[in-house]
């Protein structure tokens, strides 16, 4: 008999097709938000398996790639269907996931881990190769805009923005080699925990290809299902008189939930380097996928782009950045480090609520 993440992408799949046909109402809004959070913990779940078959760090590859196409797909099909209104949208989007991850999600991990084993380890190497590369990255794409001088504050050129397109994804794509390939020992765990995940046997070809097409209509449902949800958010966002730049917390909040969870509960087992990787590894694709595929919608559509970041944010990016190069700095970690993660965490949400 089908399980549960079996059943859940084909029938948020239903639920999406039922939304196109019916059209827009409460209740259709309603049973498409149950469907959206079902079938984005399911897309998780089988990107889970296809990881636990691969190994690591394969495995958080998978799963960062996953959330990442998500992000990008439901980013670029709200670019097009809102033209110049969306101009910062892929800005928001990705700063936004920038600082979920290395404040909400580094945070939350290092305060359970702390909790749970007291100190915990992992190796600097993978950190801090991963880190520079994430700060290259953010600076590249969301600060520099702020400062070039051939076209107006906040943008770049078409051939300032194919330059970061291509660098943004040749950045990307190294690190990736590097992670598996080149320097693969950089980010594996310094010891295996004694996890029940880790030693069960992993699952054989014909589980780990059943998952990979479950994995695709689950992705495709929750692409589906968030355009149709978009039109709501932003209304209810709007009634309640929250800034624009809320709507890219909330889809990079809604892609990050189930990754966070996965993130949580390695560092509960005491796989610290597991999170970090699913962590760091994340914001990596986030910029590096997302950054070529808008600005390819951007020049092939003619859309403005807006990437750079105000003076507020470029102040709060750069402070996460400074605290996380001294978390990441020693190879260990505790709570009390993970509580200066979750302190950004809180001014970052408050002042995008309250700018």
């Amino acid at each position: 008999m089908p399980n549960t993440t079996t059943v859940t992408p084909l029938a948020a799949a239903a639920v999406l097709g039922l939304a196109l046909a019916i059209g827009a109402s409460t209740a259709i809004a309603a049973l498409c938000a149950v469907a959206l959070f079902a079938a984005v913990t399911a897309a998780v779940h089988h990107a889970e398996v296809i990881a636990h078959r691969v190994g690591e760090p394969f495995g958080t590859l998978v799963l960062a790639v996953a959330i990442t196409v998500i992000e990008v797909a439901l980013i670029v099909s709200m670019m097009m269907a809102g033209g110049d209104d969306k101009a910062t949208l892929p800005r928001d989007t990705i700063y936004s996931a920038v600082m979920i991850i290395c404040t909400g999600v580094v945070g939350i991990c290092l305060v359970v881990g702390g909790l749970h084993h007291h100190e915990q380890s992992f190796r600097l190497d993978g950190a801090n190769s991963a880190l520079a590369a994430l700060v290259a990255l953010a600076g590249l794409s969301l600060v520099l805009p702020s400062f070039t001088t051939s076209s107006s504050v906040g943008t770049y050129t078409v051939s300032q923005l194919v330059f970061v397109a291509l660098s943004s994804l040749a950045l990307w794509g190294v690190f990736v080699f590097v992670q598996t390939v080149r320097h693969r020992d950089y980010f594996l765990p310094p010891s295996h925990a004694e996890d029940e995940e880790v030693h069960a046997a992993p699952p054989t070809n014909v589980q780990a290809l059943a998952s990979f097409g479950l994995l695709l209509v689950a992705l495709v449902a929750v692409v589906g299902l968030a355009k149709q949800l978009s039109p709501s958010i932003e209304a209810g966002l709007a009634a309640v008189g929250a800034p624009q730049a809320v709507v890219g917390i909330a889809i990079a909040a809604l892609v990050l939930l189930p990754e966070t969870w996965a993130a949580v509960r390695a560092a509960r087992a005491d796989r610290l380097q597991t999170s970090i990787n699913l962590a760091v590894g994340s914001a990596l694709a986030s910029i590096g996928l997302t950054i070529p595929s808008v600005v390819i919608v951007a020049v092939l559509l003619d859309l403005p782009l807006v990437l750079g970041l105000a003076m507020k944010e470029l102040v709060l990016l750069a402070l996460t950045f400074m605290v996380a190069t001294i978390t990441l700095g020693t190879g260990r970690t505790n709570v009390m480090q993970g509580a200066v993660h979750l302190v950004l965490f809180a001014a970052f949400l408050f002042l995008s609520l309250v700018p």
